[in-house]
C-alpha cells in the first residue's frame, strides 16, 4: 500500500491549486475538439485542392482556345497579306479587265487643267472587248422589253449600247 507523501511548505500550496479527482472527465470534449478541428481542416483543404484543380483544367483548356484562335488569326492575316500584295492586285485586276491607267489630268480648284490626259492602253483597246457592268435593279419594273445590261425572264442579258469609238480624244486646256 502506497501512500501518497504529506507536502509540506510551498509544494503543499502548490498542489492545492491541482484539482484533485479523475482527468478523464475534462480531457473528453478537448480531444473532441482537437479532431473536429483537424477533421475540418483536412476536409477544407480538400475541397480548396479540387477548386484548384478546376481552375487548372479550365486554365489549361482557355489557352487552347487562345492558341488554336491565335493560328486561326495568323492564317487569315496571311491570306490578307496574300491577296494584299502588288502583284496579286494586278493579276486580280487583269481578271476583271482591268488596264493600267493613262497620263492624268489634275484640276485646280479655279478650273484650270493641269497635265495633258492620256488613253489608257491595254490589251484590247476597242470597247466592243469591255464588258460593261452589270446592275442589279431591286425592283423590278413591268415592261415588255428588259433594259439594255439586265436579265430577261429567259434569264439570257440583253447586251447594252456600246457608244461609238472616237478616233481622236481631245486633251483638256
Amino acid at each position: 500500500m502506497s501512500r501518497k507523501p504529506e507536502l509540506k511548505g510551498r509544494a503543499a500550496r502548490l498542489a492545492g491549486l491541482v484539482p484533485a479527482g479523475g482527468g478523464g472527465a475534462a480531457r473528453t470534449p478537448f480531444v473532441l475538439l482537437v479532431v473536429l478541428l483537424l477533421g475540418g481542416g483536412l476536409i477544407g483543404l480538400l475541397m480548396l485542392n479540387s477548386a484548384l484543380s478546376e481552375g487548372a483544367f479550365r486554365l489549361a483548356d482557355l489557352q487552347k482556345a487562345t492558341k488554336s484562335l491565335t493560328d486561326e488569326e495568323q492564317a487569315l492575316q496571311r491570306d490578307v497579306d496574300a491577296y494584299s500584295a502588288p502583284d496579286a492586285l494586278q493579276r486580280r485586276a487583269r481578271e476583271l479587265g482591268m488596264v493600267p491607267g493613262g497620263d492624268p489630268a489634275f484640276l485646280d480648284p479655279d478650273g484650270t487643267v493641269k497635265g495633258v490626259p492620256g488613253v489608257a492602253a491595254g490589251p484590247s483597246a476597242s470597247p466592243a472587248a469591255l464588258r460593261a457592268p452589270e446592275v442589279l435593279d431591286p425592283s423590278p419594273k413591268a415592261s415588255a422589253s428588259p433594259a439594255p445590261g439586265t436579265p430577261s425572264a429567259t434569264g439570257s442579258m440583253t447586251p447594252p449600247p456600246i457608244p461609238p469609238a472616237s478616233s481622236t480624244s481631245t486633251p483638256g486646256r
